[in-house]
């Protein structure tokens, strides 16, 4: 569960506009509906125009500051976060290290937009960074747990080497979130995350982050989002910051329920294999005990076969067969259908906020149904 120094910060960003509150202002950082703003003079003003900035994204992107303890800047999803830094990061001639395990729309904008720019890709599989030579990589790009095996790496092992090598470390913490990992501490450079997911947690906006205590970096991003004209939308944002007030709460209830559903799949007949990075069978439980502070909210359940995986998402009451994750409902998909490399019967199941015993018992009553 968030760590103390977590907690800390969830309690700053909570309470961060009390100390700037008159009488009658609203506790919460008002939607403003603007493209352009009073600019007299020299254009000095902190809004001057919807393309720049705006007040409902400072509000957001000061709250996640405060959270990832670190200057952030907001995009429009979490793939525009991730295309910001590999644009601004990478020119001809530089190589680049890819998961090849991870999000595959990370490896489709890459190899479809920046192999034909000079940038060399290479893949490799997130358990094996940890032998992983870095010499010669401009860039080396971790997203652990992986989605959807959820395969882990140790982020500081791989900072110490990487930086050893002079590449830039990036880390999508997409499935653990600042909560449950905070990459910039354990030596990463950079942190992207889609905020789609748990940060939002009610599936109804689109956005994403990058997070990074180098200027150079945020400021090179920045004018990227400015120049591409890849901007949030401002109820986008507004909704974002609306989930993070419950963020914490959502968050723990989320993690609280699949670790203990987890254990309960091990033991169960209907299933084939688990991978939680919560459970003492997980290969890399030594890494996730020293760098996670819990074991997220996606569990990886493996049926005998992909009728069954589709039965159970189908038959069960309390889930709700959908892509993405993170939301307050539970959902599943068997994630062979995208193509992949999984068994047919696997499925990436996000736990939501439902009781846990009340989810618990839809599904055992559904697996009894399919043994």
């Amino acid at each position: 569960m968030p760590n103390a120094e977590n907690s800390s910060h969830v309690a700053k960003m909570l309470h961060r506009r009390a100390g700037t509150l008159r009488p009658g202002d609203p506790l919460v950082p008002p939607l403003v509906a603007a493209s352009a703003f009073l600019l007299p003079g020299e254009p000095n003003a902190p809004f001057g125009y919807g393309r720049w900035n705006t007040p409902t994204w400072a509000a957001l992107e000061t709250s996640l500051s405060i959270l990832e303890d670190a200057d952030t800047v907001i995009f429009p999803s979490g793939m525009a976060a991730i295309a910001a830094v590999l644009m601004t990061q990478l020119e001809h001639g530089d190589r680049v290290l890819l998961p090849s395990d991870g999000y595959y729309n990370t490896r489709s904008m890459a190899e479809k937009y920046l192999t034909p720019q000079g940038v060399q890709i290479e893949l490799c599989a997130t358990p094996d960074y940890g032998d992983k030579d870095f010499t010669g990589f401009k860039l080396v790009f971790v997203e652990t747990p992986s989605n959807p095996r959820l395969d882990v790496c140790e982020i500081a092992d791989v900072a110490r080497r990487a930086h050893r090598a002079g590449a830039l470390v990036v880390v999508d913490n997409t499935t653990m979130t600042v909560l449950g990992q905070q990459p910039l501490n354990l030596g990463a450079d950079i942190v992207v995350a889609s905020d789609t997911k748990a940060l939002n947690g009610h599936s109804d906006a689109l956005l994403g982050h990058v997070a990074s205590r180098d200027a150079s970096v945020l400021d090179a991003v920045r004018e990227w989002r400015t120049l591409a004209g890849g901007i949030p939308g401002q109820l986008e944002a507004w909704l974002v910051h609306r989930g993070l007030e419950s963020f914490e709460l959502r968050y723990e209830r989320m993690c609280t329920s699949a670790g203990l559903i987890a254990e309960r799949f091990l033991e169960h007949p209907a299933i084939v294999d688990v991978v939680y990075p919560g459970l003492p069978t997980h290969p890399a439980r030594e890494i996730v005990a020293r760098q996670m502070s819990s074991g997220g909210s996606l569990v990886g359940v493996t049926f005998a076969h992909a009728d069954a995986a589709e039965q159970f998402i189908t038959r069960a009451e309390y889930v709700i067969p959908a892509t993405s994750f993170g939301g307050t409902h539970t959902t599943a998909e068997r994630r062979a259908r995208w193509g992949d490399e999984v068994a047919a019967g696997f499925v990436r199941l996000s736990v939501g906020c439902e009781p846990t015993e009340v989810l618990w018992q839809d599904f055992a009553a559904t697996l009894q149904e399919l043994s």
